[in-house]
This record gives C-alpha cells, structure tokens and sequence, in this order.
C-alpha cells in the first residue's frame, strides 16, 4: 500500500495509554481517517470503545481494514473506502468522542488542516472529545483550526503526537504540554 505508514507498536502503546488515563477510549465513539490497516480504531475496540468507523482511499487499505474486522469478529465496526477530505464534510449523526489521523507523509499540512477544520465544526466531536495525529517529528508543527486546541505534543523519535481537543467558542486556550520522549 503506497504512501501507508504504520504506527509502530511503541507509539501505539504510549498513545493508548495516555488515552486510557484520559477515559477517553471506553465507551468511545471512534472514527480513524487515513485508517491503513485500521490499527488505531481496532485497537480502541479491544480497550472498550462503543463503536467505529474506519475510512481511507485507498482500495487496498480498505480491503485489509475489511479483512481485520472479519478476523477479529467485529460488528460495531463501519469501513469506508472515501478520502477522508469528502467523509468528513458531512456531519455525523453523532458527534465522536475519539478521532485519530495518522495520514500519508504526502498529505500537506493544509490539507490536514482543512481536515481537521471540519472535525472542529459543530456536532462533529463531542466537547469532550479527543484528535491524535501523527505527523513525522521534523515536519512543522501544522497550523491549528479555530476551534481545535493543542493540549500536548509528544515526540517519540521521528514520530511527533499531536493531542487536540474542542474549544468552545470564547474560550481561551491553554498550554500545551510538550514532552519529547525517546529518541
């Protein structure tokens, strides 16, 4: 699968269980743009999430994300063969809780930011909703939507996690936690 980059097991495990520690994966409503093979998303299922969505392009992610739901014996799991640019333009039924983007290093910063400005739109994410994306450490840090606020950067090598969560409107933001870890 061209452009496809799988989070290493190293970064998956850290982000779960900051994640875990939030409670923002039991009971979570979870959509996984940029799926691959759909890891993150499956992941949040064996650790409690309600239900999810998995959505990318490409014919063959799709086609391995289908292949892992079937292996594991998943119901509450929807696969979409869609850019993730046209599948979040419509608003969801019901807002999700836990959304994670780890696109293909040719997705530009402005394209991820368009991405992620339609997550910040009303009724896309829960208030107290939670946006992981992962982007290559020496990359720039992409540009925020209104609406989306950086609370913790964490590097693990050439990996950055990006944390985001929604602002409500007049809100001021806060710090963001920074920690670079490993190397």
């Amino acid at each position: 699968m061209r452009g496809t980059r799988p989070t290493s097991d190293r970064v998956r495990e850290a982000v779960f269980s900051r994640l875990e520690h939030q409670g923002a994966v039991e009971g979570a409503r979870v959509l996984d743009l940029y799926a691959g093979s759909g890891a993150l998303a499956l992941e949040a299922m064996s650790r409690g999430a309600s239900d999810a969505t998995l959505v990318d392009a490409a014919r063959a992610a799709v086609e391995v994300c289908r292949r892992n739901v079937r292996a594991l014996g998943l119901t509450r799991v929807r696969v979409a063969q869609q850019p993730a640019e046209r599948f979040v333009r419509e608003v969801p039924s019901r807002p999700w809780d836990l959304v994670f983007l780890d696109p293909p290093y040719d997705v530009t910063a402005s394209e991820l930011v368009q991405v992620l400005a339609h997550l910040a739109l009303p009724g896309a994410l829960a208030p107290d909703g939670t946006v992981v994306v992962e982007r290559r450490a020496r990359d720039a840090e992409p540009a925020w939507p209104d609406g989306l606020e950086l609370v913790a950067r964490k590097d693990y090598g050439e990996t950055a996690v990006f944390y985001l969560e929604p602002v409500a409107p007049g809100a001021e933001a806060s710090s963001p936690e920074s920690v670079p870890t490993g190397s």
